[in-house]
């Protein structure tokens, strides 16, 4: 495929470190530009007026709309049996996200909701949602399990994760948390439970190559910064890399577990300390993953964008995409409410949306930027006049096309 005549050929840059601080705000642009992809992968771009030969191409005519890469989206639990909006509705006559966890709704609801579907059934409900997202941009996605809170549910989960990633045409990566709360039969024995994960579950879950990732919700009522880092060790033990639910409700010490294990990124942080902004910004800290429509749905206080951006922070931004706290996978909207809710400038949300997205899932090398012999999963906008519109008209859908692998995608 050769595309001619695109207007904004966005994020076009060499393979590159993550980006920290003021580098987000650098997205280098190619104007009136076209793109060539070979065997599902970029093998060439530049400016139209340099294009001489088409060669044997199958020519796609932009005609001055733009192309960017799709989005990295790095934190999601798109493996569920049932939406929860009858929670919904307990929150919009009050009840907090505590409140409605502690009478038996929240992660505790989705989990007996899963435990009861069967397998063929989370595939197939999974498979139209990864559908959907993609047709919407999203070129590469991480999911999580956590709502099985035992052994066989959580196999159950990953088992169907596994099945999306032999499925779908797009990078999907595994994590396994177990960790994700305490189930109702181990309150008065939550050591037990944690036992069940590290001597139970995670032997399984290795013996079967089931995930890529390990992750704990360190929170307040969930676990704590000891059990977090004791969690994450062993599972870094079995080759599972950290990734850490840190600060979502109250300043939990996530982020410092994640800074001593070793956790590729730490996220939602709407609750966070000057130390920890201070530890974000160290070189070798784990990337500090924002997902604001979880803060819009729970109407909670936004992540400090700005300055984690000011005190040297690689930001990453995602969907959290789960039935309780964030029922949207649409990283458009996640990159238009950075931008109005935390200030972010288009380009950083842009890059941390695409090119940090694809280091907090190790696909840097595959996906993220503009770059020859990367993967051609792309999005083909509608015509817009700049790259500022795209998160500043937030009621459109700009996604005009989807390239997957080089093939647009139906």
């Amino acid at each position: 495929m050769l595309i001619t005549n695109i207007r904004h050929l966005i994020n076009v840059r060499p393979n590159t470190g993550r980006l920290r601080g003021s580098q987000l705000a650098e997205l280098p642009v190619l104007n009136h530009a076209y793109l060539k992809i070979d065997d599902g992968r970029i093998t060439g771009f530049g400016r139209m007026e340099d294009l001489h030969h088409f060669g044997d191409y199958r020519i796609v005519d932009a005609e001055g709309r733009s192309v960017l890469p799709a989005w990295c989206d790095s934190h999601s639990h798109l493996v569920f049996a049932a939406s929860r909006e009858a929670e919904f509705i307990d929150k919009i006559k009050g009840l907090s996200y505590a409140e409605i966890a502690a009478k038996g709704g929240g992660i505790l609801n989705s989990a007996r909701k899963l435990a009861e579907t069967e397998e063929e059934v989370l595939f197939d409900l999974a498979k139209e949602r990864l559908s959907r997202l993609i047709r919407l941009g999203t070129g590469a996605l991480e999911i999580k399990s956590g709502y099985g809170l035992s052994t066989e549910t959580e196999l159950k989960m990953l088992r169907v994760i596994r099945r999306l990633k032999e499925w779908a045409p797009v990078p999907v990566k595994a994590t396994f948390l177990g960790a994700h709360a305490i189930p109702m039969e181990y309150k008065g024995n939550r050591r037990a439970y944690i036992d069940l994960i590290l001597q139970e579950m995670l032997p399984a879950i290795v013996q079967e190559n089931l995930a890529d990732y390990i992750d704990v919700f360190c929170e307040e009522g969930f676990f704590s910064q000891a059990e977090t880092e004791e969690i994450c060790r062993v599972g870094a033990a079995f080759g599972l890399k950290p990734k850490i639910h840190a600060n979502q409700l109250n300043i939990s010490g996530g982020v410092q577990a994640g800074y001593r294990t070793g956790a590729l990124s730490v996220d939602h942080l709407e609750t966070i300390s000057d130390e920890e902004i201070r530890i974000l910004g160290l070189t070798d800290a784990p990337m500090a993953t924002l997902l604001p429509t979880a803060a819009y749905f729970l109407r909670m206080g936004f992540p400090p964008a700005r300055r984690l951006i000011e005190n040297n922070a690689a930001v990453v931004l995602a969907s959290d995409f789960n039935p309780g706290s964030s029922p949207s996978g649409n990283m458009n909207m996640v990159v238009s409410m950075s931008c109005i809710q935390m200030k972010m400038l288009p380009e950083e949300a842009i890059n941390a949306a695409t090119l940090n997205g694809a280091y907090a899932m190790e696909l840097e090398e595959e996906l993220g930027s503009i770059a020859t012999g990367k993967r051609a999963n792309l999005i083909l906008t509608e015509k817009i006049p700049s790259v500022a519109y795209l998160p500043y008209s937030f009621g459109e859908n700009l996604v005009d096309q989807v390239i997957i692998n080089g093939e647009f995608y139906e």
